[in-house]
């Protein structure tokens, strides 16, 4: 049975969800019980003490955060605030910009812009920082009261203020608020070929998924030539829904299993009988905005050679984070366990790494715009086997074969060259060849060095 969840669209998250515990709280040790009292000696010097009255509750929830965060980027306190914010995001029904946004060291950090929202088509990038908003500084404030002035009423205008790195001076983009109202899942047919794109994993995007497989028959006649499944710029969603959508194209295997604290608390996600696209090609496409759920339908179809992977080496978020709930309007959303794929892997810091390195050579910035990834998180988590740094940098390794400008493709007509290539390769090699191609990546020695953990 499915598992309802509220998705944060300020975090990049796969979360399940609990009940809330009613275990009582674990024995402690004469040690813990004195740094409680210190705790609470700090807590009665600066409520009295402090040159300013300060509300008590402030203070807890301060306490509370502070604790958090010394964990991981993605646990967290969620106060009643902060479900509004969760509901308003799920929802979907607000004015607003669509963009998927943290907060690193005060400043506003874009994660990913959603598709086709204003953000998207202002051309907001992933790694973006957002320094001013209608001219007022809004550096060392909150994420909450940054998301709070971006949202407004449709129509209203807005000019925010970027840095970009490899860029020398900030610039304004100007646009307006619309209602964002996110679809999970869209799909086209582009030279024959279904062209099916996963915005985030909510409620049903399995489903979706599989009804656009039918949508693309029914609106072609026939069966396409074979899939393209777009992750780009995907922050992930539900554990639930990431298996769902892999089980659409696997029939068998396992698709991914979680890994808690003990070496006993392991969960295993299995395909069911069936592949819904019946055995055509699929190519998907991934860039450094994939994270999490959409790391393990990459990783799952990589592993079982359902699928050729291309693009760029995805986000590296492979933690999963359990919403606990503490009251009706407050929960804990901790870090409870990390996620493997088939073959083993955990995805953590490194990523999935595609089959076929292609750079989105439509983008002007690409060569010069960093790729913000989970490595890059303070306090992320290590994974298990440690990764060498020249790994986790290797996207500024140039290929040669890929030469051609941004300006040289638009006087072609090629405004997204990552979904031109995956077409191009699917029209060319056909069913067979690209079944081909998928076993000769298999075979191939991996490109990333590692070594024990010391």
């Amino acid at each position: 049975m499915k598992k309802p969840v509220l998705q944060a669209a300020a975090l990049v998250l796969t979360v399940a969800l609990l009940p809330a515990t009613t275990s009582a709280i674990s024995a402690v040790d004469a040690n813990t019980y004195r740094e409680m009292e210190q705790f609470m000696s700090v807590f009665e010097r600066v409520r009295n003490d402090y040159v300013d009255q300060v509300d008590d509750a402030d203070l807890i929830k301060g306490a509370i955060e502070g604790m958090l965060g010394s964990l991981d980027p993605h646990s967290s306190f969620l106060d009643a605030r902060d479900f509004e914010n969760l509901r308003t995001q799920t929802d979907g029904n607000y004015g607003g910009l669509g963009l998927s946004v943290t907060l690193e060291d005060g400043a506003v950090k874009v994660i990913a812009p959603f598709k086709d929202t204003p953000a998207d088509k202002a051309g907001v990038k992933a790694g973006d920082y957002i320094t001013h908003i209608d001219g007022e500084l809004i550096y060392g404030g909150t994420l909450d009261e940054a998301v709070e002035e971006m949202r407004g009423k449709p129509g209203e205008p807005i000019t925010i203020t970027i840095v970009r790195p490899g860029r020398d001076k900030p610039f304004d983009v100007s646009m307006k608020r619309a209602i964002i109202d996110l679809k999970p899942v869209t799909w086209e047919i582009k030279d024959q070929i279904g062209v099916i794109s996963i915005n985030s994993f909510s409620n049903d995007t399995g489903a979706d998924v599989a009804a656009a497989i039918v949508g693309i028959d029914k609106s072609l006649g026939k069966k396409p030539l074979g899939y393209v499944l777009d992750l780009r710029s995907n922050p992930g969603g539900l554990l639930d829904e990431a298996v769902s959508v892999s089980d659409v194209f696997l029939s068998r295997g396992e698709i991914v299993s979680q890994r808690g604290r003990e070496k006993s608390d392991i969960e295993r996600y299995f395909a069911k009988s069936g592949d819904a696209a019946g055995g055509l090609p699929v190519i998907v496409l991934i860039d450094a905005g994939s994270a999490s759920a959409s790391e393990i339908v990459a990783g799952a179809l990589q592993d079982h050679h359902r699928a050729l992977v291309m693009g760029e080496r995805s986000f590296g978020k492979g933690s999963v984070q359990t919403l606990l709930p503490l009251s009706n309007s407050s929960a804990l959303r901790l870090t409870t366990a990390r996620y493997y794929t088939p073959s083993g892997k955990s995805v953590q810091e490194g990523g999935i790494e595609p089959d076929i390195n292609v750079p989105q050579l439509s983008d002007p910035d690409y060569k010069t715009r960093p790729r913000f990834r989970e490595s890059d998180l303070r306090r992320h988590l290590i994974n298990e086997i440690k990764l060498k740094d020249d790994v986790l940098e290797e996207d500024s390794k140039e290929d040669p074969r890929f030469t051609q400008s941004a300006e040289e493709l638009k006087e072609q007509g090629v405004e997204d060259f990552q979904l031109h290539y995956a077409l191009q390769t699917i029209g060319r090699l056909g069913p067979d060849g690209l079944k081909m191609a998928m076993n000769k990546a298999a075979k191939k020695p991996a490109k990333k060095t590692v070594v024990a953990k010391k």
